[in-house]
């Protein structure tokens, strides 16, 4: 596969909500599938089911600590293009928003 189809395929990857509210969560902290979950508020076998796809693709990585497993983004350069997006989309409500269509007062 060439770098241009696994780009893709890790933007595929990451085209889902849930997805990427997990992996907003996991750049602040190690996280355990108990505790996306609980945030999330989605089943423990849904959450558990997106990190499985994302640990696949190596977007996340993880490490047992006794009976539980902590998830972590594996390379947080990787995620710049959440952020890029975030803020496209940031401006483009503000372009978007009544505030900024109305007349300012003089």
């Amino acid at each position: 596969m060439d770098l241009l189809e696994r780009m893709a395929t890790a933007l595929r990857v990451l085209a889902h909500a849930h997805r990427l509210k997990i992996v907003e969560l996991l750049m602040r902290q190690d996280l355990t599938v108990g505790e996306l979950a609980e945030t999330l508020r989605i089943p423990a076998n849904a959450c558990s089911q997106h990190l499985n796809r994302m640990r696949a693709h190596g977007l996340l990585s993880s490490r047992r600590d006794g009976k539980a497993v902590y998830y972590k983004v594996a390379n947080p350069s990787a995620f710049n293009v959440i952020n890029c997006i975030r803020k496209h989309e940031m401006a483009e409500a503000a372009v978007d928003s009544p505030e900024s269509s109305a007349p300012s007062e003089k």
